[in-house]
Order: structure tokens, then C-alpha cells, then sequence
């Protein structure tokens, strides 16, 4: 059977998961602070049938061998976290990480992070994310307050009609050696992994850390018009290795319908 057939296989396959990341980064275009992801590929392994530098029956050396590829396979899907543009919002509760840095969040027995900013209160008057899951360190809204402020170092008060401060914490930003290895969980969440390294507790404006804005969002970082051209780039790679397929088929056709004259 001809390699070719199974070579090009391979190639369809790594276009069918080039075209699932795009489409999914399309998908989150207006997904709040979003990080797009592209799919990235090595080469197989080869089948070496002349070893270059080898030396011939009279002792001349050979300058280039014969290595025929086996294709391709994906190797990682690359998370980049560059800043996405920002939106004003006006909500008070609405904060963006202008920068690095992750809120750190309680999502049931386990600590998780996220970029997206658009937290709620919660009957408790505490503050949550939109899935409810309180922002550490917990901060409860006295039922008397009349105005939230936010600073860009991270500090959270609760003010009364006379700007005079009921309740006040610290909010810290976490950031991480490689975040392009954090696990990500879906709803903006991500969990530290071996590859990301251990979170690392900052303060807003210091040390590298981001800032806080208060009334704007992170939106996502997808540029549009990049991944359609990254669309059509991989809708094309794909046809040509289904039309590798179909000269492979082509050729073992013409071999069977040989005949002696």
C-alpha cells in the first residue's frame, strides 16, 4: 500500500484540530478576557532508506540521503495571554488586570484563577464571580453601603453616602513562571499545573504584578481577521492532503488495472 495514503491521513487530521482551535477561538471572540490558542505541529518520524555520509563500494562519500517523512501530528495547543482590549463598563464591580496577574478564586475544596473581572454580589453582599464563586479574600458589602471603590493597587472599600469607609481588604494578584501551562477549566477558570509552576502572590503595581482598573472589562485577544486567514490557510491545507489521498487512489488504481498485451 502506498505511504502517501497514510501520510496525507495525517495531515487531515492535523487540519481537522487546526480548524477546531480556530473555530473555538472565533467562538470566545467576545468571551471577557479570553486568550486565544493555536495549534502547533512536528513532523513524524522517518523512514531513512540512504544514510547520508555513508561511503560507496569505491570510497566515495554520499552528500545527501533518502528519508521519506511519515507526516504529521499535533504536538500542543499554545494558550497566549496577551492583554485584550478593554471595555468600559461603569459597574463598579467590574475590574480588568491591566498587565499580568489572575484574581484567585474558591471553587468548592479547591483555589482557582481567573482574568475575568466581572464580578456580582451575592445575597450575602459577597463578592463572586457570574458562576458564584467568591473571590479570595472573601469580602462581604455592608447592606448599608452606597458605593464600591476599587484602587489600582487592589484596595477594595465599601463606602457610605458620606464616602466614609465601612469595610476595607486588599485584593492580590497571582501570577505565574509559565502561564501558557496553566489547565484550563472553562468558565475562565484555570488550575495550576507542574508545567505552570506555583501561583505567586503579588501586589497590584509592584513587582511586575498588573494594576486593577475599576468599570472596565479584559476583553478577549482574537483578532478576527487573523483567524479567518488562519481558516482559510488550514481549509486549504486540508483539501490539498484530500487531493493527495485521491492521486494515491488514482495511481493504485491504474497498478491494478495493469495488464499484459
Amino acid at each position: 500500500m502506498m505511504r502517501s495514503l497514510w501520510t496525507a491521513a495525517t495531515g487531515m487530521n492535523a487540519q481537522q484540530l487546526n480548524i477546531d482551535v480556530i473555530s473555538n477561538n472565533l467562538a470566545n471572540v467576545n468571551t471577557a478576557s479570553f486568550k486565544k490558542n493555536r495549534a502547533e505541529f512536528e513532523d513524524l518520524m522517518y523512514q531513512t532508506m540512504r544514510i547520508a555520509g555513508s561511503v560507496t563500494e569505491g570510497d566515495r562519500q554520499i552528500p545527501v540521503g533518502i528519508q521519506v517523512g511519515m507526516g504529521v501530528r499535533p504536538v500542543a495547543v499554545h494558550k497566549f495571554f496577551e492583554q485584550g482590549d478593554f471595555q468600559n463598563t461603569g459597574n463598579a464591580l467590574d475590574v480588568a488586570i491591566e498587565g499580568d496577574g489572575f484574581f484567585q478564586v474558591q471553587v468548592g475544596d479547591q483555589l482557582m484563577y481567573t482574568r475575568a473581572g466581572a464580578f456580582k454580589l451575592n445575597s450575602d453582599g459577597t463578592v463572586v464571580t457570574a458562576n458564584g464563586y467568591v473571590l479570595q479574600p472573601e469580602f462581604v458589602v455592608p447592606a448599608e453601603t452606597r458605593n464600591i471603590s476599587i484602587s489600582e493597587n487592589g484596595h477594595i472599600s465599601a463606602l457610605d453616602s458620606e464616602s466614609n469607609e465601612l469595610a476595607g481588604a486588599d485584593i492580590p494578584l497571582y501570577t505565574f513562571i509559565n502561564p501558557a501551562g496553566l489547565d484550563a477549566r472553562g468558565r475562565n477558570l484555570y488550575m495550576p499545573t507542574t508545567a505552570s509552576g506555583d501561583p505567586l502572590e503579588g501586589v497590584p503595581g509592584e513587582e511586575n504584578v498588573g494594576t486593577l482598573a475599576q468599570g472596565f472589562l479584559e476583553m478577549s485577544n482574537v483578532e478576527v481577521v487573523d483567524e479567518m486567514v488562519n481558516m482559510i490557510v488550514g481549509q486549504r491545507a486540508y483539501e490539498m492532503n484530500s487531493k493527495a489521498i485521491q492521486t494515491s487512489d488514482s495511481m493504485l488504481q491504474t497498478a491494478v488495472n495493469l495488464k499484459r498485451s
